[in-house]
């Protein structure tokens, strides 16, 4: 069985959907119809180009190209994080942190399953390693925005009691820990549910994609499992280093709440 070839009129049948979604927006005067006009122009614009990148990369299987897309993905990714906070680290911390972290969650695990488990030939072909790169990459940007967020909304909202606790002589670490606990739970929590909800609830988007190519159903699972267990070490590798990472930040070594370090974009 072939994949069922898509036409520029099936897509723009499925269009009216959002046109629908855009109309309720005005009816309703929910004030998104703009919005949402500008974010379908971007997806559409955002991934004809990736798909004209990604075949291009397909032909020349360059391990400097595959890299180079790489950066710029998790460049992009780390731009995500810092747009998602509502305080910020101050400075290159705000960009640099989320970054970081990514880079090190995402490249670990993909490296390791293109070495480990899938073992292309060149292992570092852009076919296998650039869309497993993408999933974990989404995923793990998440569960490190949450993480941030709670962490730096909760020092904020508790900062008396943190205070507290360290001018009665607690550590840093020991006055964070329950911040640090929520941020990492809340952190963790989306790619807790996405693996209880597979398969019951819904089924993954590389399992329903590989089913709709034509795949074996059992292959298309066993695919689907190795992905969820990649993006779980993703996401909770980051988030773990995210978190840890801004509570020190935060702190100095004489165990100080430091929130000067942060800047707020709330709208006042």
């Amino acid at each position: 069985m072939n994949a069922i070839p898509l036409d520029a009129v099936d897509l723009a049948i499925a269009a009216t959907l959002v046109v629908l979604n855009g109309a309720l927006s005005i009816m309703l005067r929910l004030e998104l119809a703009f919005d949402l006009a500008i974010a379908t122009i971007r997806m559409i614009v955002q991934l004809l180009l990736v798909g004209l990148v990604l075949t291009w990369l397909f032909d020349v299987v360059s391990p400097m190209w595959t890299g180079i897309s790489a950066l710029v993905m998790i460049g992009f990714a780390g731009y995500e994080i810092v747009a998602r906070q509502e305080r910020r680290l101050a400075g290159g911390w705000a960009y640099g942190l989320g970054t970081a972290t990514m880079l090190f969650a995402a490249t670990l695990v993909t490296v390791f399953a293109l070495t480990t488990q899938i073992r292309p030939d060149p292992w570092f072909d852009p076919r296998y390693g650039i869309p497993l790169l993408g999933m974990v990459l989404g995923n793990t940007m998440t569960g490190i925005s949450l993480g941030l967020h709670t962490l730096t909304s909760g020092l904020v909202r508790d900062r008396a009691a943190v205070e507290a606790q360290l001018a009665l002589g607690a550590t840093r670490w020991l006055a964070m820990h329950s911040a640090i606990r929520s941020a990492l739970r809340s952190a963790f929590m989306p790619i807790i549910n996405a693996m209880a909800a597979a398969g019951l609830v819904a089924l993954p988007g590389m399992m329903t994609g590989q089913i709709l190519a034509g795949a074996n159903p059992m292959a298309a699972v066993k695919y689907q499992i190795l992905v969820m267990f990649l993006i779980a070490g993703g996401t909770c590798l980051g988030s773990v280093v995210a978190v840890y990472g801004g509570a020190w930040r935060l702190t100095d070594t004489r165990h100080r709440l430091r929130l000067d370090r942060l800047t707020s974009t709330k709208k006042v």
